[in-house]
């Protein structure tokens, strides 16, 4: 017993000497590996008397037991000790200015969302947002669309069924949402007029081509209140494209249309120059289309709960990637979604640039070209 205590002092003083994780590691498999100086002496033990073997099995597992704990203290030292070594030699000034190397870019689409959202904020827009999965209800049927509708076949629309232990059921399925129409029915079921909201968020159609995607990104308004009429329809619209291509002037025209959830329809155009390698927005005698608009229909304003008699309003959609195509010059849809770091920097904004009227809209942060 008495070599057992001294053993263990010898292999403890090893242990605290060793200034490596590499070599405490050789010293456990030396002690205490399949071939280690505990582990021998711990197979001889069958070949004792069986009182020295109960007293001396004792021993060995007291010895065992404290040379673990010798190395565990030790191993932690050690491992601190490394931490410490790498947090000294990987230190970084942060107060060093961004590498322009390595620097971020702001997506357009971002850029147009906050450009869109600053302008229509100081009309005293507020922004309201919806679920991408919607019931067919809000969707389709409280906008004024019957079932024969053709945007609600499925090589249009993308279903998802509503119960996975059942055969699906295009009746009751579930869509994704194929534009952010079904945010202005849920705004007026929890809110009473006056409304005015802006709807921008992720749609879904099953489409693809150098102008569509099967995913896009689109912005809805609203605004309901007394005695609505055509003329703050126009006037909003044209203060916005105004304020958005950042031009004192810019010719419009309406052209009616027709939508299930608006009447009238119409849609905006602007004036603009077309040449093959060039579009030039707000000169020449071009025309080009933007949007669509109209006054809410008297049926979607009873699905929403409110009376038509008393309220009116007007709507409009447009779509966020395609004023990004128009502003900045991008010539194809799908470049957007494809995570090029190479376009990114090419159409991308410098960050921490934001948007608003009184900074300005694309000046403050301009192309990172």
């Amino acid at each position: 017993m008495e070599n057992l205590e001294d053993l263990k002092n010898e292999i403890i003083a090893k242990i605290n000497t060793c200034t490596e994780l590499k070599q405490l590691d050789d010293v456990r498999v030396a002690v205490l590996g399949k071939k280690g100086k505990i582990t021998e002496m711990m197979k001889g033990l069958g070949a004792l008397p069986q009182e020295e073997k109960i007293a001396f099995g004792k021993g060995l597992n007291i010895l065992k037991n404290d040379i673990e704990a010798a190395l565990e203290k030790q191993k932690k030292i050690l491992e601190e000790k490394a931490l410490n070594e790498k947090l000294k030699n990987e230190t970084i000034d942060v107060t060093l200015p961004v590498r322009p190397e390595t620097q971020g870019r702001i997506h357009p689409v971002s850029k147009i969302y906050e450009e869109v959202a600053a302008i229509f904020g100081q009309m005293g827009f507020d922004i309201a947002e919806g679920p991408d999965i919607e019931d067919q209800f809000h969707n389709f049927n409280a906008l004024n669309m019957p079932v024969n509708h053709p945007a609600r076949q499925m090589q249009d629309t993308f279903y998802l069924n509503n119960d996975p232990t059942k055969q699906f059921d295009m009746e009751t399925a579930y869509v994704i949402r194929t534009h952010t129409s079904g945010v202005q029915i849920r705004t007026m079921e929890k809110q009473q007029p006056p409304i005015r909201i802006i709807a921008p968020g992720r749609t879904y159609r099953s489409d693809y081509d150098a102008t569509h995607t099967p995913m896009f990104h689109q912005l809805e308004g609203l605004v309901i209140d007394k005695n609505i009429t055509l003329a703050h329809l126009k006037g909003c619209l044209y203060d916005f494209m105004k304020a958005f291509f950042e031009l004192d002037e810019l010719p419009v025209r309406y052209r009616p249309s027709y939508f299930p959830f608006t009447e009238p329809s119409a849609e905006m155009d602007i004036g603009c120059l077309k040449t093959k390698t060039e579009l030039k927005i707000g000169a020449g005698t071009d025309w080009m289309e933007v949007l669509g608009c109209g006054m809410v229909h008297p049926n979607v304003l009873r699905a929403g709960g409110i009376d038509p008699d008393e309220y009116q309003g007007f709507a409009f959609g447009l779509g966020i990637d395609r004023l990004a195509m128009l502003k900045y010059g991008i010539p194809d849809l799908r470049t957007f979604f494809e995570s090029d770091v190479r376009w990114l920097k090419h159409y991308g904004f410098t960050p921490l640039d934001f948007s608003s009227m009184t900074g300005g809209l694309s000046n403050n942060g301009g192309l990172a070209r």
